[in-house]
């Protein structure tokens, strides 16, 4: 069990009546609450939306807080502060007044800057501090009018292309360097069925509907945040009829028959490191495409996707390496 769950379960005797735990881990925590508590999952990760509803959990999976009704909420504190922000006034716009307010989060995952955003909502108190983690509570003592999604959105341009990103969602102020690299080359992507794997804010994916008014885009994410704002990149910039948004656990959601596969791949997960996503997306993305199909990958430098690629295509090709990433091609034969 995740050890932020552990501490939640030693803090059991505060939790009572129709809980919401937000961004809760994919772990077993739901099934040991006992008969008194009626919890639920409202997640941005499609992942962990998918586990909970396979072990009979109920699960949200969107941006916006559910339409039940909740008497308390168990935040786990997601890496993003912006999020953080996002995540507690949809809280306090919803709960009924004094209704107790939890966070849990590691402590090198931000949990005591957390506490002090929780400040603006009630005096806070930290209940317990174990397996390098730590729980806070409050109890809600200030009237907040809900906001719409859109009042949270934050816009930048790139060559001709508005970004909508929000809160949370990767580069969501400002163009990152592995995309910057990347878009010059997408010039030379196939025209037709694409998929952008890992759309983030859509910048990728509405590029390339752009470029071509004929191609189709997949945009495809586990975060629903990502999801939505490549929605509104589409919607700022009038290609919406091009786009297809698709909520996926990794490539293997992905449709088949594709034309080119697009990635600036995630290797984080929260606050940690993983690579198991862009690995797979290495060793699997030829199945999903046509013959003489694309893979169009930018990363770190560092990062040994090159012979992964090579054992699947039989060949991959460096179009680019700069400022510390590479832009790799192949094709399926």
């Amino acid at each position: 069990m995740d050890p932020r769950s552990e501490v939640v379960l030693r803090q059991i005797e505060h939790l009572q009546g129709r809980v919401l735990f937000i961004n809760a881990p994919h772990d077993t925590l739901l099934s040991e609450l006992g008969t008194s508590i009626q919890g639920s999952i409202w997640t941005w990760n499609y992942a962990d939306h998918q586990a909970q509803q396979q072990n009979g959990g109920t699960s949200y999976f969107d941006t916006a807080f559910p339409s039940d009704q909740f008497d308390q909420v168990v935040i786990f504190v997601p890496k993003s502060k912006e999020l953080l922000a996002y995540v507690l006034y949809e809280v306090a716009s919803h709960l009924p007044q004094q209704a107790d307010i939890f966070l849990v989060g590691e402590k090198k995952g931000g949990i005591e800057r957390a506490a002090k955003q929780l400040q603006s909502y009630g005096k806070t108190l930290k209940l317990d501090s174990a397996r390098h983690c730590q729980m806070w509570h409050t109890r809600l003592n200030v009237v907040v009018s809900p906001k719409p999604l859109q009042d949270w959105v934050k816009t930048y341009t790139v060559s001709d292309i508005t970004v909508c990103a929000l809160p949370g969602v990767f580069s969501q102020n400002h163009l990152d360097i592995g995309t910057a690299v990347l878009l010059p080359y997408l010039t030379q992507v196939k025209s037709g069925t694409l998929a952008d794997f890992g759309c983030g804010a859509g910048i990728i994916s509405c590029y390339l509907a752009k470029l071509n008014s004929q191609n189709t885009i997949y945009a495809l994410d586990v975060d629903a945040f990502a999801l939505k704002s490549t929605e509104l990149t589409f919607a700022q910039n009038q290609v919406s009829h091009q786009l297809k948004l698709c909520a996926v656990t990794g490539i293997q959601d992905a449709p088949q028959n594709l034309n080119a596969i697009i990635s600036n791949p995630p290797f984080h997960q929260g606050i940690h490191t993983h690579y198991d996503v862009s690995e797979t997306l290495c060793k699997q993305a030829k199945t999903h495409l046509k013959t003489s199909g694309e893979l169009w990958i930018v990363a770190n430098r560092f990062l040994n996707y090159s012979s992964l690629i090579e054992q699947q295509f039989g060949q991959c090709t460096v179009k680019a390496d700069q400022q510390g990433f590479k832009v790799l091609h192949a094709c399926a034969k």
